[in-house]
């Protein structure tokens, strides 16, 4: 499988995951763990995901199944119901046989054959991570190898050895199959009927602040306020400056903790 840039940079690697080819944003992260979790943010949709960290896949996948505690319409260890990327880059695989992890129950591999996704490994993604932040965001494509009769036509009309410059450049063009760059940012997703998802975990996350009983805060309203704000929250006192988890049900500018810790000693 070849990975180009917009920019005519091109490079090669071995593809794991499934077998089609596609196009969209090359954008990196740089987290250690949690592919399961990025994999599946909304906000990567229609990007092409590059892993600087080089191990991937070293722990598997979870159960899919499995629903969430808190929202049991959710699925427990994602942050999507599918994966939301359009294809992946990493540096190191760790292979469909090799992960280990108490929770998981498929590779990454399966995973991404499961939704359709293409992936890339043995590239060197820290240098790929420096080319897209030295030169910004930009477009690139993922480009699956022809099959072996197509290929094997292309290796007879010349041999490697006997192309030079743009000639070899093109040559090595005729193995993959080719497709135009295309921007995800230039798709109106409410002109299209689409719906925008949110992370699960912010829905997590409301819903557990949502459910706090607003009863049980024993603070005073500061004057004037007309600003309701969510409970349950990390905020500074405005007088004393110290910080706490109770948080007054409305806020203003003369909001005050009014917790036993306040250095006023109210």
């Amino acid at each position: 499988m070849r990975l180009e840039f917009e920019d005519g940079f091109t490079c090669e690697g071995i593809s794991f995951g499934a077998e089609k080819s596609v196009s969209g944003e090359l954008v990196f992260q740089t987290g250690m763990v949690g592919y399961p979790e990025s994999l599946t943010d909304p906000s990567y949709r229609g990007q092409i995901l590059v892993c600087t960290f080089p191990l991937q896949g070293n722990y598997g996948v979870p159960s899919r199944k499995e629903r969430d505690a808190i929202l049991s319409e959710l699925p427990a260890y994602f942050e999507a119901a599918e994966i939301d990327i359009a294809g992946l880059v990493v540096a190191s695989y760790g292979g469909e046989h090799n992960y280990s992890h108490w929770l998981a129950e498929s590779s990454l591999g399966t995973w991404l054959k499961e939704n359709g996704v293409p992936a890339i490994h043995a590239v060197d993604t820290r240098m790929l991570t420096k080319r897209i932040r030295d030169r910004g965001s930009m477009l690139g494509k993922l480009l699956l190898q022809k099959s072996g009769d197509l290929a094997g036509e292309a290796d007879d009309d010349a041999s490697p050895t006997s192309l030079v410059n743009d000639d070899r450049e093109n040559h090595g063009k005729n193995q993959f199959e080719d497709l135009p760059f295309w921007n995800p940012n230039e798709r109106n997703l409410v002109a299209d009927g689409e719906d925008v998802l949110i992370p699960h975990v912010v829905l997590r996350s409301l819903t557990m602040h949502s459910s706090v009983d607003q009863t049980t805060q024993s603070l005073l309203p500061a004057e004037g306020c007309c600003v309701k704000a969510p409970v349950r929250s990390w905020y500074p006192c405005r007088l004393c400056r110290c910080w706490s988890q109770v948080q007054p049900i409305e806020m203003s500018c003369n909001s005050w903790c009014g917790s036993r810790g306040c250095s006023l000693g109210l």
